[in-house]
């Protein structure tokens, strides 16, 4: 059977922020997003978070007009007076506190390119795995119509089993699990609501967890968590990379209960957003559970680039097929495809799909990851 994971960056819409050219042009939008968001959720709302968010809404010029809208946010106020304008007078929050109004604020989205679109469907038909994990996933219907129009149209093969949980993050970037018979999906397991130990209020994963159990046509069983680690793109490093940390000892304590139930065959796949060096990824990385990435495994052919995002240099190695020893024995090879990537300023890097002719025209900047087992 093979096993893939690709970041696709959103299927058919994506915010408009998280579509300009790097991280570091919309770090602080999304930084005012987040803290909107955060700031809405409370009880009560002090004077000093009322001018807090005023504070935001007006760096975000357009959030303080009658629309309620800046290039890249959108303020939605369903029920209830959140802002008044009064005449010859600045904006001032009314509503003091959560109950007081039902709203939120929203990241405004554009539509991918057609050809962005087809080609990340050239990436999938390219690995063609029986089991595919998706990162940065709009929803589930999108995943669905993606799978029954976009694959078909590219000459690729349709999915018979399409399984995506709404995750934690508001910007609708999810994951999920594409499969095909007769690899069935025999049972799913959310950590959706996992505590985040250092702040009960939050939860410790991003997305999600989920646990995917896939039964092989030899009667084997596949144990799948799919991740995607809290992002560097945005927010204090110090807490980002805490974040991450505690993701990764969550999840390593998510293995070892299943290793200790006599699950042989686990694999932890997706976007970690960091290298493998990093101090976050050591829960996992490290010897306790003795993971394999398939990058490091003997009978995977790599192309000299040792990383999985932009230009493929070692700082960019984010995605992971990790292999528990069992699984890991019953490699038979494993490969990275990066047609879909643009590569470097010019997109003269690496090979890509010809039908990629301008960075715009890219599948994803992730290259996708895939595994032959013996299952």
């Amino acid at each position: 059977m093979r096993l893939a994971t690709f970041n696709v960056e959103n299927m058919f819409e994506r915010p408009i922020i998280m579509n300009l050219p790097t991280w570091t042009d919309g770090k602080a939008v999304l930084e005012d997003f987040s803290r909107l968001n955060d700031l809405i959720q409370k009880e009560e709302y002090s004077p000093d978070d009322k001018e807090e968010m005023l504070k935001i809404m007006r760096r975000n010029n357009g959030l303080l007009e009658p629309f309620q809208e800046s290039k890249y946010i959108w303020l939605r106020v369903i029920r209830g007076k959140f802002i008044r304008r009064p005449q010859g007078g600045p904006e001032e929050i009314v509503a003091n506190g959560r109950n007081d109004w039902i709203g939120w604020f929203e990241l405004k989205t554009e539509t991918i390119r057609e050809i962005a679109i087809e080609n990340t469907g050239r990436v999938i038909h390219e690995v063609n795995a029986d089991v595919f994990c998706v990162i940065e996933v709009d929803n589930r219907i999108a995943l669905k119509r993606f799978n029954e129009t976009v694959i078909p149209n590219i000459g690729g093969e349709k999915y018979d089993h399409i399984m995506l949980i709404d995750g934690n993050d508001d910007r609708g970037i999810d994951v999920g699990i594409m499969t095909r018979q007769p690899f069935e999906i025999q049972s799913i397991v959310s950590h959706i609501d996992d505590p985040d130990g250092q702040n009960e209020d939050h939860k410790v994963f991003s997305r999600d967890c989920p646990e995917y159990i896939i039964k092989t046509p030899l009667g084997n069983k596949l144990l799948v968590l799919i991740n995607h680690f809290k992002s560097k793109g945005y927010g204090l490093p110090a807490v980002s990379n805490s974040k991450r940390k505690r993701q990764a000892y969550r999840v390593r304590d998510i293995c070892k209960d299943r290793l200790n139930q006599g699950f042989e065959f686990i694999a932890v796949v997706g976007d970690l957003n960091d290298t493998p060096n990093s101090d976050p990824l050591q829960p996992l990385l490290g010897n306790e559970l003795g993971l394999t990435d398939i990058m490091t495994h003997d009978k995977f052919t790599g192309d000299a680039r040792p990383g999985t995002f932009g230009n493929g240099a070692a700082s960019q190695k984010l995605d992971y097929i990790l292999m528990s020893p069992q699984l890991a024995n019953k490699v038979l090879r494993g490969e990275i495809e990066r047609r879909g990537v643009w590569g470097g300023e010019h997109g003269t890097l690496f090979p890509h799909f010809p039908e990629i002719k301008t960075a715009k025209d890219a599948a994803s900047d992730h290259a996708s990851l895939w595994v032959d087992l013996e299952l």
